[in-house]
């Protein structure tokens, strides 16, 4: 659908469900992929499937509040994990973890900066946030063959795919679009997390796995950041119908936060990827599938790598697995 604001004043409710997923498996250093943990079966695999619960509530045509609780399943599949017996780990045992429940809540206010019933072209609409730490950030799960005598031990799951993140953060949101013809036009979606909060407390267990890693002991609590913008062309010669988009998407964890420190254990990084799409617009139902497919993706230096590089001359750099695409879809309903 090409992109419009509502010119209604009437007030409505609406109530959406999207869903994601993905599964990691590539890892990358830098831009460069790590070939070898695919060929040596040593790569994580993480399948991350989420389902997000939004309410609207459109006060006007310029004003609305929005409630979004997001509900998500991880699986996680790694060999340096499990099998740590006697402090040696033969990296010959794969087992798998998991993680279910809500992640966290957030709640954002939107407003439109022109008059739509003026500006029927084109518009941005701002949003402003805050993430409540709703989600278990300290979920447990076996590792394997870690005790004492060999025996599974309930621990903390790692960092990706942790329910949340344990800090109350600030979102800000810019949204835009402009229709060049009745059925062509651009739009822009910027999203950005401020998470003042450095680190959870909890553990990693990363210490174990080298002396190099004891730095990494706790989980940071990181800003997150996503853009994308592009085309979109409806199929129709009205408003409500069928459109398809196509552009690119940005997103990642920074090596920095805004506000805060930046210490302990993250995996910062980006991904690009070019963002085809289908949307059905109708009067009360709309429906909307992407799939982003990764193009170029990079493991940034973290600071506890450049913290370790500075104290041996080495440089070093930590990696972490990427997607090849991930599959987004939803539908939404108008009250």
């Amino acid at each position: 659908m090409i992109a419009h604001a509502d010119s209604s004043d009437q007030k409505q409710w609406i109530v959406s469900a999207s869903t994601r997923y993905f599964k990691s498996f590539r890892h990358f250093s830098g831009p460069n992929e790590n070939k070898e943990r695919l060929e040596l079966h040593t790569e994580v695999i993480n399948h991350t499937a989420s389902l997000d619960i939004n309410v609207m509530r459109v006060l006007n045509d310029r004003w609305s509040l929005m409630v979004d609780l997001p509900i998500i399943s991880n699986a996680r599949s790694s060999l340096y994990e499990h099998g740590l017996i006697n402090g040696s780990n033969k990296f010959n045992e794969r087992h798998s973890m998991h993680s279910f429940g809500i992640g966290d809540l957030r709640i954002a206010a939107y407003h439109w900066l022109f008059d739509p019933k003026k500006s029927v072209r084109g518009n941005v609409q701002l949003g402003l946030g805050i993430k409540l730490p709703t989600g278990d950030y300290k979920y447990e799960d076996y590792w394997y063959n870690v005790g004492a005598n060999g025996t599974k031990e309930l621990r903390t799951v790692d960092q990706s795919i942790q329910l949340g993140d344990g800090g109350t953060g600030v979102t800000v949101e810019l949204n835009t679009y402009y229709n060049i013809f009745h059925n062509f036009g651009v739009y822009g979606n910027f999203f950005y997390l401020i998470n003042p909060r450095e680190q959870n407390g909890v553990r990693t267990y990363r210490e174990t796995l080298s002396p190099r890693l004891a730095n990494e002991a706790i989980m940071s609590v990181p800003d997150q950041f996503m853009a994308r913008g592009g085309f979109s062309y409806s199929l129709n010669a009205v408003a409500r119908g069928w459109a398809v988009a196509a552009g690119a998407r940005l997103e990642g964890i920074p090596v920095h936060d805004l506000i805060g420190g930046s210490g302990d254990f993250r995996r910062p990084g980006f991904v690009w990827s070019v963002e085809p799409g289908l949307t059905y617009s109708g009067r009360k139902f709309s429906f909307f599938a992407t799939v982003p497919v990764a193009f170029f993706r990079n493991r940034t230096q973290s600071v506890t790598d450049k913290a370790y590089s500075d104290k041996t001359g080495t440089f070093v750099r930590g990696d972490a697995a990427f997607a090849d695409y991930s599959v987004n879809a939803g539908v939404s309903f108008k009250f």
